[in-house]
C-alpha cells in the first residue's frame, strides 16, 4: 500500500476521533427539552411520518426512540434509533429490515422539523435530543401513552454515547475490511504487473 493511502487513513481515523470528541460538548436534553431555547420556525408543524406500507398487513403497534440533534440554524441531523418496540415482538425486530423501514420513515419525519432560537437566546448551539414516535395500526391500535412508554429512554445521554460507539465499531470495522481490500488489490496488482 502507498504511503499516501496509509496517511488519508489515518487522517480520516484521526478526524473522525476528533468529531467524536466534540460531540461529548454538545448538550443534551431529554424530549421536550429544548422549550428552552429553541421554538418550531414560523409557518412550521411537527411533521408526522406514515406507517411504512410494507407492514400495513402484519397490523403491529411500534415505537422508535430517534436521537437527533438540532443543529444551530435551526435543522435537524444526526438521527439514530435508540430503541424499538412492537407490538407483536416486544423488542426484538420481527424480521429483517423491519426497524429499518420503521425508522427510514420517522427520518423522513423528523429531517422536515425546524426550529428557530426563541428571542432572549444568545448565539444558538446544538443541543442533542430525542423523539419517541409512534405508528398506530389501524387494526388494533393501543393507547398512545401506554406505547410510548415502551420506548422511554431513562438515561438520555447514556443513550447516545453508547449508540455512538456502536456506529464508531461498525465504521472502525468498515475501515479495516477497506484497508484489508486495499492491500489485497495491492498484492494482485504486484501480482499480475511483470517486472
Amino acid at each position: 500500500m502507498k504511503k499516501t493511502h496509509l496517511l488519508g487513513i489515518a487522517l480520516v481515523v484521526a478526524s473522525a476521533t476528533v468529531s467524536a470528541q466534540s460531540d461529548r460538548n454538545v448538550r443534551v436534553v431529554n424530549e421536550g427539552g429544548i422549550r428552552d431555547a429553541w421554538t418550531l420556525a414560523p409557518g412550521q408543524k411537527l411533521a408526522a411520518p406514515g406507517y411504512p406500507a410494507a407492514y400495513v398487513q402484519r397490523g403491529d403497534n411500534v415505537c422508535l426512540a430517534v436521537g437527533y440533534r438540532v443543529q444551530p440554524d435551526g435543522s435537524t441531523s444526526d438521527f439514530t434509533t435508540l430503541h424499538a418496540w412492537t407490538s407483536s415482538a416486544g423488542g426484538v425486530e420481527p424480521e429483517v429490515g423491519y426497524y429499518d423501514a420503521f425508522g427510514q420513515a420517522a427520518v423522513a419525519a423528523l429531517s422536515e422539523w425546524k426550529f428557530t432560537p426563541k428571542q432572549g437566546v444568545g448565539k444558538p448551539q446544538p443541543v442533542d435530543t430525542v423523539a419517541t414516535i409512534t405508528f398506530m395500526s389501524q387494526k388494533s391500535a393501543m393507547d398512545s401513552q401506554t406505547l410510548r412508554s415502551h420506548c422511554a429512554v431513562k438515561d438520555l445521554a447514556d443513550a447516545i454515547e453508547r449508540a455512538r460507539e456502536k456506529v464508531s465499531e461498525e465504521k472502525s470495522m468498515n475501515h479495516k475490511a477497506l484497508e484489508r481490500k486495499m492491500v489485497d488489490q495491492s498484492r494482485s496488482e504486484r501480482v499480475r504487473t511483470p517486472r
